[in-house]
């Protein structure tokens, strides 16, 4: 199979993340894995579907701060009879023995606690993107992967065993992508916070808490805030103490490939050029980062340029041709992508070719479309998937394959994101020292790598 096209070139693949409604066929009970899930609804909900649909997971307990909540309903009413929990420690206690792996599909800050908890009692753990929150999170548990080194670890950007890990994996090895100096990515989708006034100058306030909703559960680690509405359910994504706005949301879905495979690591400089409606609160309406890595073993230098915000398109080189809609890119949360704009993907720049790509497991084009053709028979053939992201955990725990985005692949790329809300958050430039792990131009940034304590109670997860 010769690839001169897109994610068209895959029709075996399908990359976005719905549950599909027919039965699985199950393996026999003795060789599913038993799988706890931690947060039920929205994406946690889909992730457990997706794993469910493999025919290779038994669903043995299921855990959400808010087990009542309208979103919750469908997965309780598919699982009955499975134990519930609000607290995953009570979970992990009580259930410990009978638990194989779990999902962790929570917003972003308690991504951490979760994962350690598990891997600590030699638990399997399926996390979704972003790694974690903070710089020394994501440390931590490459830290912990590495002392538990039995327990298999998968990060949720799933397009990371779909059609473009593998064709970007083949082109590589064969030369096709070598000497790259720059990367465009793009995601200029609305978000959560657009609609919202950059010019604030406190927290929202707070609302009785929901009686269904453990809200201190749901804080964990982080320092206390009063409940609000507009942190729950999602909106947790807009708020630098909670999640990672959309370079957190989206880049581990279109930089993936690039940063593995072009071994890409750590930058050394991230550099804010562009932060419209910025403010300490929440995410700008508008971003531009550039984030600069070295020369690595053999390979030319690199620059990372990161657009998002509506009208914060990125500039495309001659011969791009239409922004067609991918049916394989999930949309956002927020809704639909819209078609008139540039939809979100890469641009990928070396000395003597230029691809275009698309998010999660969108094949790269060559542009422009005559050097496509010229070039059509000197692709490598691109082998198919085994299985994907969520079959590949699966799998994985069962020790038939190796998870493609483990915590030692994962989490450089997402502290890569860290840095770049750091940039975000402080707007300024940082320098930062690849061999000591340390921002060496901005004190109050270097302090944020680690973050403030963890609330009482907590202190234990980070002491591994």
């Amino acid at each position: 199979m010769y690839l001169t096209a897109g994610a068209a070139a895959f029709p075996h693949l399908a990359t976005a993340a719905t549950t599909n409604f027919t039965k699985p066929k199950f393996a026999s009970p003795n060789e599913r894995v038993n799988l706890a899930c931690c947060g039920i609804g929205n994406r946690g909900g889909e992730i457990i579907g997706d794993l469910y649909d493999t025919g290779l997971a038994n669903i043995v307990a299921l855990c959400d701060v808010d087990m009542e909540a309208p979103h919750t309903t469908k997965v309780l009413e598919q699982f009955p009879d499975v134990p519930r929990f609000k607290d995953f420690r009570s979970m992990f206690d009580k259930m410990g023995n009978q638990i194989e792996a779990v999902t962790v599909g929570v917003p972003d800050f308690s991504h951490f606690p979760i994962c350690i908890e598990a891997m600590s009692r030699g638990i399997h753990v399926y996390v979704e993107k972003p790694m974690a929150r903070t710089f020394n999170e994501c440390e931590l548990l490459m830290k912990a992967a590495n002392k538990y080194s039995n327990v298999v670890t998968q990060m949720g950007n799933q397009g990371h065993s779909e059609a473009n890990y593998f064709q970007f994996k083949s082109w590589f090895e064969a030369g096709i992508i070598k000497d790259v100096t720059a990367i465009t990515a793009h995601m200029n989708a609305p978000r959560r916070w657009h609609e919202w006034d950059p010019n604030i100058s406190s927290f929202p306030p707070a609302e009785p808490i929901p009686s269904t909703l453990d809200w201190d559960e749901w804080l964990s680690t982080r320092p206390f805030h009063d409940y609000n509405k507009d942190f729950v359910n999602g909106q947790w994504r807009c708020w630098y103490d909670f999640g990672m706005g959309a370079l957190g949301d989206w880049g581990a879905h279109i930089i993936d490939t690039a940063h593995e495979f072009l071994d890409l690591g750590l930058p050394y400089e991230v550099d804010p050029i562009k932060l419209e409606g910025h403010n300490k609160f929440f995410f700008p309406m508008s971003t531009t980062l550039a984030f600069k890595f070295p020369e690595r073993n053999g390979m030319p230098a690199l620059d990372i340029t990161w657009y998002d915000g509506i009208d914060n398109l990125p500039p495309i080189p001659d011969g791009y041709g239409v922004s067609g809609l991918d049916p394989n890119i999930p949309p956002p949360s927020t809704g639909e992508i819209e078609p008139a704009k540039l939809n979100p993907g890469k641009i990928i720049y070396s000395k003597e070719l230029t691809f275009k790509g698309g998010s999660h497991g969108s094949a790269l084009s060559i542009i422009p479309e005559e050097k496509a053709q010229e070039m059509a028979t000197k692709l490598p053939e691109v082998p198919e998937t085994p299985s994907n992201h969520f079959k590949n955990f699966l799998l994985a725990c069962k020790g038939q394959e190796q998870t493609r985005s483990p915590f030692h692949i994962a989490g450089p790329l997402s502290q890569v994101f860290c840095l770049g809300v750091l940039a975000q958050q402080l707007n300024t430039k940082l320098e930062f020292d690849r061999e000591k792990k340390i921002i060496t131009n901005n004190k109050t940034a270097n302090e944020l790598l680690i973050g403030p304590p963890p609330r009482k109670g907590w202190e234990q997860y980070y002491k591994v």
